[in-house]
């Protein structure tokens, strides 16, 4: 059985950025303006009055202090207050696959790696622009790669862990010796900002990772020792939008068919089951808690994370055993954990152990513990 090892990663990230400040005051200006609008029903009791906003709900609620978004005058104008991503020509490179080449670019040259070498595409995110043709096959076809094959995948917020696995077991198998994994997430797309509890939650971004056979160069990495999924059906997590909209007469883009969660329940209930799934995952794998070094944690909330890592290791983590992107980045769905690792592994020697987990919607949790080679 081939050994699979992690050569190099990719991280695109989009030139507009908000601050929480800003980002606010296009909330707050929202609410002024409907409270207004309504004020009348609201008098009389038939209308609820919407609340204000503020920055320091954000950071106590997430740690998010700001976020990078594909266009930051469409999230920030009180009329319209979602992206503006006009439809593209089908000729052109869609907008996903521009993000992911541009991610890929550099995760290939951080492996020492040329287009023409990968043999699988995966594109692993929450949400694809289109059902098919894949947006892998895109990103395929955008780098000049023959003789391979690709494919898109959705597991929410595990997409990444989920598409390391598919990655390994592709290797291990046989059936490819190189393996280009992309996760473009345009979260920005599906979060409605004219909701207060969730209108700071995410960001978009586009990560790549590089997996290959270890015989295939000796270059060095991060061997992929072990990895371990786990789903578990909820509903407290959702996004109902998709292709049968049109059939059931509601509104395109209703508020129900963006993405809404229980945010109580699911730090209640996710928390304990990610400390499980690493603890009983590092006993599978015969790697003691004490020999991590780092912890690539999906970056959806800093409290989560916290407790996550503390659960795991029976103490409070430092910020270098659990390092935090959210501040800058917000959540970026199956990205965050990746833009941690690339973000956050230099510093480690030969011999060095860590694990890469994601979690969110389905639930989903994914687990891959990582050694340096």
């Amino acid at each position: 059985m081939h050994r699979a090892l992690i050569r190099g990663t990719g991280v695109f990230t989009p030139e507009g950025r908000i601050s929480n400040d800003e980002l606010v005051a296009s909330f707050n200006e929202y609410v002024r303006r409907e409270n207004e609008r309504n004020a009348d029903a609201i008098a009389a009791g038939s209308v609820k009055a919407l609340s204000a906003s503020s920055v320091e709900f954000i950071e106590k609620a997430s740690g998010i202090r700001s976020r990078y978004v594909m266009d930051r005058a469409g999230v920030l104008d009180p009329d319209r207050m979602a992206p503006s991503l006009p439809e593209r020509p089908e000729d052109a490179l869609s907008i996903q696959a521009e993000m992911s080449v541009k991610a890929a670019r550099e995760a290939l040259a951080n492996a020492g790696t040329a287009a023409s070498d990968i043999d699988l595409v995966i594109v692993a995110c929450s949400n694809t622009q289109r059902p098919y043709p894949a947006i892998a096959i895109e990103v395929q076809h955008a780098l000049a790669i023959q003789d391979a094959y690709a494919y898109d995948m959705n597991v929410a917020c595990s997409s990444a862990t989920f598409g390391l696995q598919n990655a390994v077991d592709a290797i291990r198998s046989g059936s490819a010796r190189r393996v280009l994994m992309v996760n473009p997430e345009i979260c920005s797309g599906h979060l409605d900002f004219r909701d207060r509890d969730c209108h700071f939650i995410f960001g978009d971004v586009c990560t790549a990772v590089v997996i290959e056979r270890a015989d295939t160069s000796d270059r060095g990495g991060w061997e992929i020792l072990s990895s371990r999924l786990r789903t578990a059906f909820s509903n407290n997590i959702r996004n109902d939008a998709g292709f049968l909209d049109r059939w059931d007469g509601s509104k395109p883009g209703a508020r129900n068919k963006l993405f809404h969660q229980e945010g109580r329940k699911v730090f209640k209930e996710v928390c304990p089951l990610v400390a499980a799934q690493i603890l009983e995952h590092l006993d599978e794998a015969r790697v003691p808690v004490a020999d991590i070094q780092r912890f690539w944690l999906h970056q959806a909330n800093l409290q989560m994370n916290e407790l996550i890592a503390r659960r795991v290791l029976g103490r409070d983590p430092s910020r270098e055993e659990a390092p935090v992107v959210l501040d800058e980045y917000a959540n970026t769905s199956s990205a965050g954990s990746v833009i941690a690792f690339h973000k956050h592994h230099q510093d480690l020697e030969k011999g060095a152990t860590g694990v890469l987990c994601s979690f969110g919607a389905g639930y989903s949790i994914g687990s891959v513990v990582l050694r340096r080679v």
